[in-house]
């Protein structure tokens, strides 16, 4: 039986156009709306995969505000068993600062019978771009810590890891309790079914309070760099234009010379 936590972000939807709020210091996800991170939602699939026909739990967590909530039940609503929020001003946290409640609640979780073999966090925050908060989590809780997984096997109390790295794929074995970095790509997400958005609206969300004093992120500014030039080369009109056409297509290799 394996538990697993995964700790999940509110972040604006990346698929939108990225606009920065007034003094550059965060996305605003006002006009785009907010959603879960594609890491985390390989998580989220991970860790509910791991789980499966078996007596483990998954719990997914957040640390924000209550609009947060909308994240974790959609973490439930695929498979979770529960939930978490840390309320907190999540615009007046850093990195540490995240870790440091998590932590909290994991030892919140233990003190109350519950542990939790894997603490699965994304590899890094969608919209500012940190990859601290699994680092740091893991010299809180004094557990090893790998990143950049894509795909999880537990057996006999040790975790198989892999990822892609630089010379192809990685493999570590790692002594549980541990925590993980995700990456998508190694699992397809799952999507909720109506039963699934049912149970979500039910399931229990335990809610703590966070009480420590933020550190901040010490980001000075976030900047969103201009789109790149383009440059348009007209062929010609009509029949005229034919021979350029094949010409740029036989340097693109699309047809042979």
């Amino acid at each position: 039986m394996t538990n697993v936590l995964v700790c999940v972000k509110r972040v604006p939807d990346p698929t939108g156009e990225v606009v920065l709020t007034a003094d550059g210091m965060r996305v605003d996800g006002r006009y785009a709306g907010y959603t879960t991170s594609a890491h985390e939602e390989a998580a989220v699939a991970l860790a509910v995969s791991l789980t499966e026909g078996t007596d483990g739990v998954v719990t997914v967590l957040s640390v924000g505000s209550e609009d947060s909530l909308e994240q974790v039940r959609a973490g439930i609503a695929v498979g979770a068993t529960d939930g978490i929020l840390v309320e907190a001003d999540a615009d007046l946290l850093g990195p540490a600062d995240v870790a440091s409640a998590i932590a909290a609640a994991v030892a919140s979780r233990a003190e109350a019978g519950t542990t939790y073999d894997l603490v699965l966090l994304g590899n890094d925050a969608a919209d500012t771009g940190d990859f601290q908060v699994g680092v740091r989590l893991a010299y809180l809780l004094d557990r090893p810590v790998v990143a950049g997984i894509q795909t999880v096997e537990v057996s006999s109390g040790r975790a198989t890891l892999r990822g892609e790295g630089p010379d192809g794929t990685e493999v570590f074995d790692v002594e549980l309790p541990a925590v993980v970095t995700v990456m998508e790509g190694g699992v397809a997400p799952r999507y909720p079914s109506v039963m699934g958005r049912m149970r979500a609206k039910k399931a229990p969300v335990e809610t703590i309070a966070w009480t420590g004093s933020p550190v901040g992120s010490g980001r000075e500014a976030l900047t969103v760099p201009e789109a790149p030039p383009s440059q348009v080369t007209v062929l010609g009109e009509g029949a005229a234009a034919a021979p350029a056409l094949v010409g740029v297509l036989r340097e693109l290799g699309v047809v042979s010379r």
